[in-house]
């Protein structure tokens, strides 16, 4: 497993009974997660004085409750500052277990001596592009919200970022890429996290064991001569890593290159463990 074990503002305190209890700088939350299938003495005293619990209703979907949180605030990892807020479905703007594929392809865009375009697609709140930019590349960041962009612009501007050689476009991943394919674009690096399930603003059905494979595909025609790397994120259950390796690795053959992939985690202070946050496939130049 890859694990995110570099963060100084944020940790894992404890997981037990469907939940993880967590520290966000200054504040503890309580949150739902899917895979702490266990059950195990709660002794932390921050389960019963959060500063807010997200619950699950058995219904779908759930609700805040809040004790004693701002309604926005910030945390940093390294050089990049990133603007954190609960809205709906639990989440808070930030997946910190990427940040083990952030330092990842960040001292791979330091270390390849040129300049570095990289496509960041379902960018959501830009962690990835703004590590990105910070290691130096020129970064075109798509996603369709323009509420989560507008959020990256405002985390670009707190980590220093402002001026630095980024592209925000708000635009529907699919049909971005299919334009820039016949525009003849071309991109050293490509970064997904697309979601497991969405539609596009005409209606269109993403199902993601449907539409990876053929996504992948169209994305690897945007690479250039000389690709640096190709991640690919997946928070969905069915889809293992070696499915992942076996998905890239198929449609990037003509390039020369290695694949790989992990579950990747976030450590848990309590227990020592490490808890699984999904899955990354990392193809990078040979």
């Amino acid at each position: 497993m890859w694990t995110a074990d570099q963060w100084k503002d944020y940790e894992v305190i404890d997981t037990s009974g469907g939940e993880k209890l967590e520290r966000w700088g200054d504040y503890l939350l309580v949150r739902p997660d899917p895979q702490v299938i266990w059950n195990t003495p709660r002794r932390h005293p921050g389960w019963n004085r959060p500063n807010a619990h997200y619950h699950r209703s058995k219904k779908g979907g759930g609700e805040w409750e809040f004790f004693d949180l701002p309604e926005q605030w910030s945390i940093s990892y390294r050089s990049l500052t990133f603007h954190l807020k609960p809205f709906s479905f639990k989440h808070t703007g930030l997946f910190p277990e990427q940040a083990v594929n952030w330092d990842w392809f960040s001292q791979k865009i330091r270390e390849a001596g040129r300049p570095v375009k990289v496509l960041n697609l379902f960018a959501y709140t830009g962690g990835a592009t703004l590590a990105a930019a910070a290691a130096g590349a020129s970064v075109t960041h798509v996603d369709a919200s323009k509420g989560m962009v507008g959020w990256a612009k405002e985390n670009a501007a707190a980590s220093g970022l402002s001026g630095a050689p980024i592209r925000w476009l708000v635009d529907d991943c699919v049909k971005f890429v299919e334009r820039e394919l016949r525009r003849g674009s071309r991109y050293d690096a490509i970064i997904m996290d697309p979601p497991s399930y969405g539609r596009g603003p005409k209606g269109e059905i993403w199902k993601i064991e449907d539409s990876i494979h053929p996504f992948i595909r169209l994305c690897s025609g945007l690479l250039s001569d000389r690709p640096l790397f190709f991640l690919v994120n997946s928070y969905t259950t069915g889809l293992a890593p070696a499915v992942l390796t076996y998905l890239i690795a198929t449609e990037l053959k003509p390039f020369h290159g290695h694949v790989e992939s992990q579950e990747i985690g976030l450590p848990v202070t309590k227990s020592g463990l490490a808890l699984p946050c999904g899955a990354s496939g990392r193809w990078e130049s040979a």
